[in-house]
């Protein structure tokens, strides 16, 4: 197990895992604006030099201002285009709010119920991602924690 402070140094946020044995991904870092330890996972969130705020969980990168949308757009449109005229949506995870925010722009869907374990990620994405967990504010979305 690494330390969440390891994954810091000399000003470089390095994910290792054994997912990918053999490689890593290392992010130079401005500042750190979270560290902490939700009932769940660590959370870290820091402003990059390249990628803008970066949120990670347990270590792994789970998203960056600089290019959270590929991911988000993707998980959003392509169900939602596929479907003739969805209604209700369920999102399983997504504490960041991004997926939210792009199933926000189908008026067609009526309904968004997120089931997410951990509040706390809702919680530091709102204070630290606010241009992505902007669809937590709207009145279709039901959160289930």
């Amino acid at each position: 197990v690494v330390c969440l402070m390891d994954r810091f140094q000399k000003g470089w946020f390095t994910e290792l895992s054994t997912l990918w044995p053999g490689q890593a991904l290392s992010i130079e870092a401005e500042e750190v604006l979270y560290e902490g330890k939700s009932k769940f996972q660590d959370v870290v969130v820091f402003r990059s030099k390249s990628y803008g705020i970066v949120l990670a969980l347990d270590g792994a990168i789970q998203c960056t201002e600089a290019d959270e949308f590929t991911y988000q757009e993707m998980m959003a449109h392509v169900p939602l285009c596929s479907h003739p005229n969805p209604k209700k949506v369920l999102v399983v995870g997504g504490g960041d709010g991004g997926v939210l925010r792009e199933i926000a722009r189908h008026a067609c869907v009526e309904e968004v119920t997120l089931c997410e374990i951990d509040e706390e990620v809702i919680r530091i994405a709102q204070k630290y991602l606010p241009h992505m967990s902007v669809g937590f504010k709207d009145p279709r979305v039901k959160i289930h924690i």
